[in-house]
């Protein structure tokens, strides 16, 4: 079983990724952190608190963090994910109680325990940035980071920028400099991960609460999806990088040289990603390339179907 800290955002697909994380037997959530991204960070931890009320997630601490990025504002998702952060489901109030500590020292804290952890980051990085500087000693410890992030052909928030990225660069180029085991689930990949009418209706047959909401959840993220983006099926972006922990040979990558743009006045958070070794750089993340469709949607049924 895989030692997980999910760092996330919530947001609809970040929902989904935890609740996948959490309920398959592959992997352990050991902690839920989260960072401002798709909402101000008192959005997206409240809806961190509801989802695992809903999930009947109690035995995992959830701790807040960075409440900005390194050196920008905050610039969120609201227009894609709603005035809350995670509009389309009527939540009751939320009975989970957040850590006392600080994201960032909750995932410190973990990774000196004596097992290895696998970061799954499904928001902007800030909260990994703040943790490899704050103590590079927990390096040892991280099996790999496997993050929601990036695309090596086009963005969705700038013409070359993954909102992820884009929302805090400067923390991605840390990460991505780090020497960590990095694998880049982008858009290029993500984008295969559409939850398509008949994806919905199979859902719909999972008679439990927790499944409910994820329909919910989707048709409300299919609605913006299509105003803003003229998508026929939402893409369920961070439940990808969970599955690529879950069982790698879900997600095909190719190891290459990757770089954050920081610099660029038209390229600012572009992962730009030198799979023709042009620049001599050592490669240094597994790039995701093409999802098993049909096995990371039978992960998702089997995961909702699990919850009571």
């Amino acid at each position: 079983m895989k030692k997980v800290i999910l760092d996330c955002d919530p947001g609809h697909d970040d929902t989904l990724a935890m609740l996948l994380a959490y309920a398959n037997p592959e992997t352990e959530l050991v902690a839920v952190t989260t960072v401002a991204g798709n909402q101000t960070i008192e959005k997206v931890t409240e809806n961190a608190r509801r989802v695992m009320t809903v999930a009947g997630i109690r035995n995992v601490p959830l701790a807040a963090g960075a409440d900005r990025p390194l050196v920008r504002e905050l610039s969120h998702g609201g227009y894609i994910h709603g005035e809350t952060g995670l509009d389309g489901y009527d939540f009751p109030a939320p009975k989970v109680n957040l850590d006392k500590r600080h994201a960032v020292d909750l995932i410190i804290d973990l990774l000196h325990g004596k097992d290895k952890i696998t970061l799954v980051p499904t928001a902007p990085l800030t909260n990994i940035a703040l943790a490899l500087r704050k103590d590079p000693s927990i390096m040892s410890n991280i099996e790999e980071i496997v993050l929601m992030g990036g695309a090596y052909t086009r963005g969705n928030v700038a013409p070359m920028a993954e909102a992820n990225i884009w929302i805090d660069a400067e923390a991605a180029d840390i990460v991505f400099r780090s020497g960590v085991p990095i694998t880049m689930v982008g858009l290029d990949l993500t984008h295969q991960a559409k939850a398509t009418p008949p994806v919905v209706e199979r859902i719909r047959t999972i008679k439990n609460e927790v499944a409910r909401m994820a329909v919910g959840l989707i048709d409300f993220f299919a609605s913006t999806y299509k105003e803003h983006f003229k998508f026929d099926a939402p893409p369920i972006h961070d439940a990808c990088a969970v599955a690529r922990v879950i069982d790698p040979t879900v997600v095909k990558t190719r190891f290459t040289n990757v770089v954050v743009e920081t610099q660029g006045r038209y390229t600012y958070g572009a992962t730009v990603c030198d799979f023709d070794n042009r620049e001599d750089r050592p490669a240094n993340v597994h790039v995701a390339t093409h999802l098993d469709v049909e096995k990371f949607w039978k992960l998702m049924f089997d995961a909702l179907a699990t919850y009571s």
